[in-house]
């Protein structure tokens, strides 16, 4: 039953998330003006707005002016409450799962923003931090385990300095956003232990490589060009939530 309420407010979730990859990487705000077809400039009725559904009623097509809307926003859609499911399941309704799901979805927004213009905006990692941070406090005081907060911190702080080094010892190697980003992920991850952290950041750096390799074999990229790290780790963290007890043992 968790399950099935994450995944119906994933849903929703997911069709704010459409606005804010839309919006915030052009500095625009995600809540003025109300959405509207970016063809016709016709508002967005409540009916028109349903997760999913709307898109296939109306067939993919704008109601006033039939032109065609992305797959992608039924499908960023179905993506979030998929990943809200699943991380129902893994921590059932615990106090833990404010902070995971808010981590998921910070994610989801970040790795379509860097997946698109290869860009991880600073307001989307900062506001997924505080608001982790303060869900992840909450769960410590909930649940008395402040040791877990002090790893987190730990983990946090540990993630910022290697990503912050590698960037000073080869700026080319990955974008500041990266760094940024690196905390967020570390330190979230180190909640559940630092086997998770590591976990999440080898996955991360296995699927760039097996990805790279697979682009250039296909002539689809070269060495010189430029990949989306932030996708890759957005996608090692996801993996981590449920792999990362195999080094558990490690913290």
């Amino acid at each position: 039953m968790t399950a099935l309420v994450a995944g119906l407010y994933g849903l929703v979730i997911g069709s704010f998330l459409n606005v804010v990859i839309h919006r915030v990487p052009e500095r625009r705000s995600v809540v003025r003006p109300p959405s509207a077809c970016p063809h016709c400039g016709t508002r967005i009725s409540a009916r028109d707005n349903v997760p999913v559904v709307s898109w296939l009623v109306l067939r993919g097509r704008c109601r006033s002016c039939a032109a065609p809307i992305s797959v992608r926003y039924p499908l960023v859609e179905l993506l979030t409450g998929a990943l809200f499911a699943l991380v129902a399941l893994r921590f059932g309704w615990s106090p833990t799962l404010p902070a995971m799901l808010i981590f998921v979805a910070g994610l989801v927004a970040l790795a379509f923003c860097d997946l698109d213009r290869l860009v991880l905006p600073k307001r989307i990692v900062y506001a997924t931090a505080v608001l982790v941070a303060v869900a992840l406090l909450s769960a410590a005081a909930a649940t008395g385990q402040w040791h877990r907060l002090a790893v987190s911190v730990a983990c946090a702080a540990a993630g910022l300095v290697v990503f912050r080094l590698i960037y000073f010892i080869s700026p080319r190697a990955m974008g500041f956003g990266d760094v940024r980003l690196a905390p967020l992920i570390s330190g979230t991850l180190g909640w559940l232990g630092v086997g998770y952290a590591l976990v999440g950041f080898l996955l991360a750096n296995v699927l760039g490589v097996v990805i790279g390799l697979a682009l250039i074999a296909g002539r689809r990229a070269s060495r010189r060009t430029r990949l989306p790290y932030g996708v890759f780790l957005a996608a090692g963290a996801m993996l981590a939530l449920p792999l990362g007890g195999m080094l558990h043992g490690v913290a």
